[in-house]
């Protein structure tokens, strides 16, 4: 009995933590399911809908290329081919397929984060806190079950990360071109990947070479070429195939419309109310692709500076591709919290801080989200005062980068003072 006492702490303490895990991925699974299940009740019985309008028009885009035509005869489809064609099961086996595949993304994605949470170095316990922000986060989970496809996005990058840090470029590279094919925004990640996989390349030998081989060894590594290789041929394969089927129409609303959008519905984006008023003037294209300038430079800027660590480089990267884009709606911002969980370990920032960018980032929407309100559904003229809380929002995730950049852990750091 006396034993008994003595080890029952020890062991029960053992158990919690190796359940830890256990417990948090299964909580996360089971909310999803309950949303889901809530959702097809408030479907059937409310007004209000729980499904958000994209799950009906990738639904539609599936049963259209099931029946052998275009999945682009959707309006609003502006998709690749591949997404409806994963989502058919919509039509043969159940409507609530895409969702379970969508909620069984998020999970996956909490298990990458967790994998590579413990080669960086964290316990068990600490991983799952850290995955705790995503796993169960109401933001990914309303979103995935409300249809939406985003968790389809963060698993493919995720596990092109994951894939990279453990040194299998070729299978990185796989799953970067088709991360590439389902989302344009990934094709921000290029220059630093690129320049990750060059600063990996094997000291040079001493034989002599020529002085072409010379310069090709300065800017090309073998990595590097592999991973250019690899996805550049899955990107471009998939790209003719579904060109082959669906012709000129796949190239525009997959790929072009997106670089030509001006969508001057009111929306988080700065540039919103500009291209609302220049709608109509011939102006309006070009500056749309001017909007794309600061982008481009702060893009470069950050790859430049922190591509060794890529996690944190990729949610850099992706926040301002988000913050500075033309179009910003609140299921983007899931690209960039999928890599919050890699990221946090390597911030000085207490809980305080933490905690306050946190509240302010909240009270920006809240604060766009009341005018919003009045345009839509009471019909006043709030686009003025949707348009500054719109830049009072960018610059409020402005402060918030440049708060995590300066409180930024490089991984030597970090490491040096786990020994000290």
């Amino acid at each position: 009995m006396m034993d008994t006492r003595i080890t029952f702490p020890l062991r029960s303490l053992i158990f919690m933590i190796v359940q830890r895990k256990s417990i948090l991925f299964g909580l996360a699974c089971s909310m999803r399911t309950v949303l889901i299940c809530f959702g097809i009740y408030q479907d059937k019985t409310m007004v209000v809908k729980y499904t958000d309008i994209d799950y009906h028009v990738f639904t539609d885009a599936s049963r259209l290329v099931t029946q052998g035509v275009s999945p682009y005869g959707r309006a609003t489809y502006r998709y690749t081919p591949l997404l409806a064609w994963i989502l058919t099961p919509n039509i043969y086996l159940t409507p609530a397929f895409g969702k379970l595949l969508f909620i069984t993304c998020d999970i996956i994605s909490g298990c990458l984060m967790y994998g590579m949470l413990q080669r960086r170095g964290l316990g068990s316990e600490a991983a799952c806190h850290y995955c705790a922000l995503w796993l169960l986060n109401p933001l990914p989970m309303g979103v995935s079950t409300r249809g939406n496809a985003e968790a389809m996005l963060s698993i493919l990058v995720l596990t092109t990360l994951d894939f990279l840090e453990r040194g299998h470029v070729a299978c990185a590279a796989a799953f970067y071109g088709l991360s590439v094919h389902m989302k344009i925004y990934p094709v921000t990640y290029a220059l630093p990947i690129a320049l990750f996989l060059q600063a990996r390349q094997p000291p040079r030998t001493a034989a002599p070479r020529s002085t072409l081989v010379k310069v090709l060894e300065m800017f090309l590594s073998r990595d590097l070429i592999l991973f250019a290789v690899v996805s550049g041929g899955v990107f471009s394969g998939l790209t003719l195939l579904f060109y082959y089927r669906y012709g000129w129409e796949f190239l525009q609303e997959t790929y072009l419309y997106h670089l030509t959008r001006r969508d001057i519905r009111h929306n988080f984006s700065a540039y919103f109310y500009m291209l609302y008023l220049t709608a109509e003037s011939s102006w309006g294209p070009l500056l749309g692709l001017i909007a794309f300038l600061p982008q481009l430079f702060l893009l470069l800027l950050t790859s430049l500076a922190f591509y060794s660590d890529l996690a944190f480089c990729c949610f850099l990267n992706t926040a301002i591709f988000v913050s500075f884009n033309k179009v910003c709606t609140s299921q983007y911002f899931l690209w960039y919290l999928s890599l919050l969980p890699l990221v946090l370990p390597r911030l000085t920032l207490s809980l305080k801080e933490g905690l306050g960018m946190l509240a302010l980032w909240f009270a920006g929407q809240v604060i766009w989200l009341a005018p919003a309100y009045y345009l839509e559904f009471e019909g006043y003229d709030t686009f003025a005062l949707i348009w500054l809380a719109s830049l009072l929002f960018l610059f409020i995730n402005t402060l918030v980068l440049v708060k995590m950049i300066t409180h930024y852990k490089p991984e030597d750091t970090t490491q040096q003072e786990k020994l000290d």
